[in-house]
């Protein structure tokens, strides 16, 4: 009997002495195989895009007295608004890219009753900065003009070829185009 009993015990040994052997050449065959792509190759990250982007001009349009409503139109809908303080709602922007740092912004609006009477968080980039930011490839690339100027507008009016028709505007009361019936005439 003890025979057996030694002779399960030593089996025991070599399969679990086997088991952490093979555990130990797993796991470095996973670091170099995860040193093989951090040569050459990366797996693919999800970027994290939440909340609202707020824009240093969207905030310098906010005025004490405006309504809900008007500070919505814009902002835009909250992403926070909390039950239990319900005079302030919280726009959070997080932006989470491979190679760029993060980035995390807040901006609370308070508000009695229904006016606004302030604004409080972090320095808001201009719409301009945010979108140089976005693009991590080209450091030294320039942000484009947004607004045409009148010399651009001129330009641009001399190399067209001719004035562009207007759309023709039916008089008030009558149908720009006639459509035919929807339903075939009831007889």
């Amino acid at each position: 009997m003890p025979g057996i009993f030694y002779r399960n015990a030593c089996l025991s040994v070599v399969a679990a002495s086997t088991l952490i052997a093979g555990c130990s050449t797993f796991n470095n065959l996973t670091q170099s195989v995860g040193q093989t792509f951090s040569g050459g190759f990366a797996p693919y990250t999800v970027e994290v895009v939440q909340g609202n982007f707020v824009s240093r001009e969207q905030v310098a349009a906010l005025q004490p007295g405006m309504s809900r409503q008007q500070v919505r139109d814009i902002l835009g809908t909250p992403l926070l608004v909390s039950v239990f303080h319900a005079d302030r709602w919280d726009y959070v922007f997080t932006l989470k890219r491979k190679g760029v740092e993060s980035q995390v912004r807040k901006l609370a609006v308070y508000f009695k009753g229904d006016a606004m009477t302030r604004a409080e968080g972090d320095e808001m980039p201009s719409e301009a900065e945010f979108v140089a930011s976005l693009d991590n490839r080209r450091k030294s690339a320039k942000v484009p003009v947004l607004e045409a100027s009148e010399e651009a507008l001129k330009a641009f009016a001399e190399k067209s070829p001719g004035p562009v028709a207007a759309a023709p505007v039916a008089p008030v009361g009558q149908a720009a185009v006639a459509y035919p019936p929807l339903e075939a005439p009831s007889r």
